[in-house]
């Protein structure tokens, strides 16, 4: 799964990354810590391309009731297409998250162990994701969306059995196709990111509560 993550590179940086028809927010600040429930930057798939703020944790437009949101903060890639949660999503509202690393927790006897994973090159990169929009019964609209897993790759069989689905950039522009298409079409991207492209480490235990924030999350507990 993906439960925790960051983004603390500079907005001009993604706006070049994702070819965005805008600067991405100036207030976009470092995020050390990024969890569930709370706001996450995403690229949605519509004109025109630009960074916007959606609340992590997807709440199917057809829910009753908002607290599904909580469980759904990942999809599986393997049968998002087809569960009732994500299936509309999947063929119409797509996403880029952007990211700079993300947390997994490694399991060693009975302690668990923060790693941080992310690319060699240490340049951001995006997950897939999913979004929707929910309208409350007072007529307010919350949006939200989902990261998609896969399998581990190489790199991450030894923390995790499961990881996000990191696009590369030339599948940015068909996953970001406004409007719907066929499952077939963008399943063939949803897959384990190459492990030689990627490196992890330990990482401090701060980082297990979410309120904790700064750079400081980074280092290890020595």
């Amino acid at each position: 799964m993906c439960g925790r993550f960051t983004l603390t590179v500079d907005p001009a940086e993604l706006q070049e990354l994702f070819g965005l028809s805008e600067p991405a927010p100036a207030d976009l600040t470092p995020r050390y810590n990024i969890a569930p429930s709370q706001p996450v930057a995403i690229v949605p798939n519509r004109e025109p391309r630009r960074l916007e703020l959606f609340r992590w944790g997807l709440i199917p437009s057809w829910a009753k009731d908002p607290k599904i949101g909580n469980s759904l903060i990942n999809a599986r890639a393997e049968t998002a297409a087809e569960k009732p949660a994500f299936r509309a999503a999947f063929r119409r509202r797509r996403c880029l998250i952007p990211a700079d690393g993300f947390y997994e927790w490694k399991k060693t006897g009975k302690t668990k162990i923060p790693m941080y994973i992310q690319m060699k090159s240490g340049r951001p990169f995006a997950f897939a994701g999913l979004w929707d929009v929910w309208s409350a019964p007072d007529g307010s609209t919350v949006p939200t969306c989902t990261i998609l897993t896969t399998t581990a790759n190489a790199l991450m069989q030894d923390i995790h059995d499961r990881m996000p689905v990191i696009l590369p950039p030339e599948a940015f522009g068909i996953w970001l196709t406004p409007g719907e298409l066929p499952a077939a079409e963008v399943q063939a991207w949803l897959r384990p990111f190459a492990a030689e492209a990627m490196t992890a480490r330990a990482v401090s235990t701060r980082v297990n509560d979410p309120r904790n924030e700064g750079p400081e999350l980074l280092m290890t507990d020595d």
